[in-house]
Formats: C-alpha cells, structure tokens, sequence
C-alpha cells in the first residue's frame, strides 16, 4: 500500500514499545502515565450517568453540537472560573475528546508543514508525534525545575518566529516542572512583545501536593494587556475524573475556536454526548472537591515514599527534583561510583530486575539527553514503590 507521506515523519512510540515488555509476571511498573484507577468515584459517576440517562436522555443519547453539549460548557466555564479565569462563557471554549484531540485540532488548524513549532524539552511524547504529523519542524526549549527557560524561549522566538509554543507549564510530563510566577507573566508578555501564540496544556495542575501552584497562564493573562488573543488552553477531565470519559476542553480567541469547530466535525462529529451529559451531572453535584482532595493526598504520599526511596537505594547515582504535583519524576542517570548512565541500559536491567520506566530520550523533539527516565507513582501503593525501588538499586548496578 502506498500510506500518506506525513507518516514518515513518526514513529512507533518508544513507550508502546517498551510495554510489550511488561507482560512478564511480577513485574512493578512505573511506566505508565495514568492516574490509580482505585481514585476514581465509581458511586459518583454512577450516580451521574443515571441522572444524565433520567433527566434528559435526548440529550445524553442523541447527536449533538460539534462546539460540545451546552450544559457541560455551561459547567467548565464555572469550573475554570473557579480557578481564577475571568470573563470565561460557554461559548469561549469546545468540549473535545480529551485534551490529546485538542492538541490534534491545534495541529490541524496552525501547523503547515515546515513551520516552526516550539515545544519544551522534555515534552510529553504524543504532542512531538502529533505535530510531526503534520509536518511541524519542533524546536526545543530548555527545561529545569522551574520550567522553561524564559531567557532562551526568547531567543528561540525571536530566532525561529515560530507558529506557536507548547508548553505544560504545571508539573509536566515528564519534567515534573512547575513553572514559576515570575516565568508566567514572561511568557505573557513574549507572547505580546512577538505576537505568538501560547499553548498551554494543563491535565495536571489540580494534583497538587501542599500548597496549590501559581495561577494558569491564561489566568494570569488579565494581568498583561493584549496577551489573553495570543493564549489557547488545554483542559482535560482525564487525570482529575476519569480518563474513560473522553472530556477535554479547548479555550482560545473566536476564529481558532471556529476553525478548530469546523476541523472537530470532520473529524468525530461531536464528543460522546453520553460522556459529556455524565461530566456535566457530575459537575453539577458538587462532589470534585471532595475527589481532588482524596486524589492529591494519596499522590503526595506516593510522591514522598518514591522521594524517600530512590535517596535510600541509588543514593547518588540519580539526581532528581521532587515533584510539588502531578503523577512523575523526572530523573538522571549521574553515572556515579561507575554505576550505569544510560537510561536505555539501565531500562533493560530493570526489566530484569522485574520493574518498569520510560527511558527519557524519546521526550526531547532535539538532542535528546540518554541519562534521563521518567518514573510514575501513581499507580502504585506504598509498599510496591519502595519494593519497585529497592529493585531499581540491584538494577543500577556498579
């Protein structure tokens, strides 16, 4: 057969590779990026999907608007004024099946082939292969533990004129980094000084830890004059609710939001109108508090018991930044005591060992750093992560 030719520019995904491997009995993994299915409110759901099927079931079960079911849209705009986003109606923002397919619209509606694209480096996997799809030439900005470098995104802006920046600026995957204040309003007014465009995902910025991270960039975008037109926000229910739901959510100026509109209906139609009435009683019930509460206090004591562990059992073979939210460490190989440096080696022993992580190299768009893996807590209790550790330490070798 004679296949597209935007398909030569990805790949099978590294991490899908790797899950092949994970079939062997025992295994400990912490290569996933999925919440504990255990977090999830089954009763809450249930509850909502029955209301959702015995109070309007027309609309639960029919065909819908392509823009999103208007009582959830209703919904996520008090929801995302609830965190601080201004002047937000319904008709400011689409219900998209996931926040991945925001991101896919993106691609669809910015991205020529050949344009300039830039993303942080790392960056979460599926955004390089979805915008290598449609033919974006990525730059990589620099990361550390207060997210992107501001100073060198200027440069690369203003060397590039890029079509627009990614960015997961609250505990991203797979930096774990949570950009600063003092670096959002920077990106706020980049965004201003070379009228380009912001992509902020945020799937994880309500699982934080203790205190709750600096307001989103597009929050924050009412404190800088003329940057809120340059911002798009992803949103997404998958991490915080249910990622079987398939509830995303696209925030950006009117012409976006219409093109992306107009893209979504050849695409799927409109989200699971099912799905969207669940989410939209659910909403309504008043019961998210109480989940995210539950959630963030479970993940920050598998957050410390990994901190903790990884200190105890490769000491300081691996340097590492304690993630403040969100469901991973971001993690180096520093090679000390002449134990292994190579991420891709040492994913191969602790395979042996009987425990699993992703590699950090397929996360970089551009010179990718080998030492680098990403760990994630979320999935596994207390006991299984220092178990999963403890195995990484005979893996590490010397």
């Amino acid at each position: 057969m004679q296949f597209a030719t935007r398909l030569d520019n990805v790949e099978t995904s590294a991490i899908r590779e790797l899950f092949k491997l994970l079939g062997k009995p025992g295994i400990i993994s912490f290569a996933g990026g999925f919440p504990d299915s255990a977090m999830f409110d089954v009763e809450g759901l249930r509850e909502a999907s029955q209301k959702a099927l015995s109070e309007e079931p027309g609309g639960a079960l029919q065909y819908g608007a392509t823009e999103g079911y208007e009582p959830l849209r209703t919904q996520l705009a008090a929801f995302m004024q609830s965190k601080g986003v201004s002047d937000i109606a319904p008709q400011n923002l689409i219900v998209t099946t996931g926040s991945q397919q925001a991101l896919d619209l993106l691609g669809k509606t910015m991205i020529s082939p050949g344009d300039k694209v830039i993303v942080e480096g790392p960056t979460f996997l599926a955004t390089i292969q979805c915008f290598r799809l449609y033919g974006a030439d990525l730059v990589s900005a620099p990361v550390d533990e207060n997210g992107v470098d501001t100073d060198k995104l200027e440069q690369l802006i203003a060397e590039h004129k890029p079509k627009f920046v990614y960015l997961i600026p609250t505990f991203g995957n797979p930096s774990g980094a949570l950009l600063s204040l003092e670096r959002r309003k920077k990106v706020l007014e980049l965004a201003v000084k070379y009228q380009t465009l912001i992509v902020e995902d945020d799937p994880y910025g309500d699982l934080y830890f203790g205190e709750a991270p600096p307001p989103s960039i597009l929050a924050l975008s009412k404190d800088v004059p003329g940057s809120r037109e340059w911002i798009a926000h992803c949103g997404s229910m998958s991490k915080v609710l249910s990622p079987g739901l398939r509830v995303g959510w696209l925030i950006a100026q009117p012409e976006l939001l219409a093109k992306a509109t107009m893209c979504k209906q050849f695409s799927d139609a409109h989200t699971s109108t099912f799905a969207q009435a669940t989410a939209t009683q659910y909403l309504k019930s008043g019961r998210m508090p109480a989940t995210l509460q539950k959630v963030r206090q479970a993940y920050a004591q598998r957050a410390a018991a990994m901190g903790s562990a990884l200190r105890r059992e490769l000491g300081d073979a691996v340097a590492f930044t304690e993630p403040k939210g969100g469901l991973f460490f971001w993690a180096r190989l520093t090679g000390a005591g002449g134990k292994v440096k190579d991420a891709g080696e040492f994913a191969k022993r602790a395979i042996e060992q009987g425990v699993a992580f992703v590699p950090g190299a397929p996360f970089f768009a551009k010179d990718p750093d080998a030492s680098t893996f990403r760990l994630s807590f979320a999935t596994a209790g207390i006991d299984k992560i220092e178990e999963g550790v403890a195995r990484l330490g005979k893996a590490i070798g010397g």
